[in-house]
């Protein structure tokens, strides 16, 4: 099937759920990216910063570009006039450098914060205990560049489905605890509004357990070269 046509059938599967498709964008080319945006997708993920800035310049200025990978803090500045989406904020450091960033381009940057819910070390985020300190420190109430708008969580890679569903559940419960005790809200800096999980491999089950965003890019394009 084309690009189209697969989007096609990915958003026809999601239309029960929330979950809004974000096309994972990395190694693939500025055709396949046009050819993505001729269907009305707006919402490219890319995983590295570098690949995001050149695809960038080349698109049109209307595309939401979602920064889905780990984030280095001497990264932000690059992306900070233009993106869309942080979803892999993991420190405080990094929430301090994109707040930084965010206000010399007289911005607000939307982020998500990143849970570590995978049983592999190559893994990066929080756990709940980190999550609430960040949202506790006095030093969180002065960024008011950033919106935290949800939470993002990758799981294990593996076909054990069980596992992929228990850490999808995981991060649900998460997001529903800090979403109804309105944790951080009263900074006027949170508004718990989204939850980006799922990929290629399990974006179905992860729209059936509460995801928004569902990142997707080989279940369109094919594997990578």
């Amino acid at each position: 099937m084309s690009i189209a046509q697969e989007i096609q059938r990915i958003q026809q599967e999601l239309t029960q759920s929330a979950a809004k498709l974000i096309v994972v964008t990395k190694t693939r080319s500025i055709d396949e990216l046009k050819e993505t945006l001729a269907t009305g997708l707006m919402d490219f993920g890319e995983n590295r910063v570098q690949e995001m800035v050149e695809k960038q310049a080349l698109l049109p200025s209307t595309v939401r570009w979602h920064q889905i990978g780990h984030l280095q803090t001497n990264k932000v500045k690059y992306i900070a006039p233009f993106v869309h989406l942080i979803h892999s904020v993991d420190s405080m450091k990094l929430l301090v450098e994109i707040n930084q960033h965010a206000q010399k381009n007289q911005r607000i940057i939307p982020c998500l914060f990143q849970i570590y819910i995978a049983q592999e070390e190559s893994k990066f985020g929080l756990n709940q205990d980190e999550l609430i300190d960040i949202l506790h420190d006095p030093i969180f109430a002065t960024l008011q560049h950033i919106r935290i708008v949800g939470l993002m969580g990758m799981a294990s890679f593996t076909e054990h489905i069980p596992q992929i569903k228990k850490e999808f559940q995981s991060l649900k419960t998460l997001f529903d605890y800090v979403k109804t005790e309105k944790i951080g809200v009263a900074t006027g800096l949170v508004n718990w509004e989204e939850i980006s999980m799922g990929m290629s491999g399990d974006y179905l089950l992860a729209a059936e357990l509460g995801s928004t965003f569902v990142r997707v890019g080989s279940a369109i394009f094919g594997p990578r070269a």
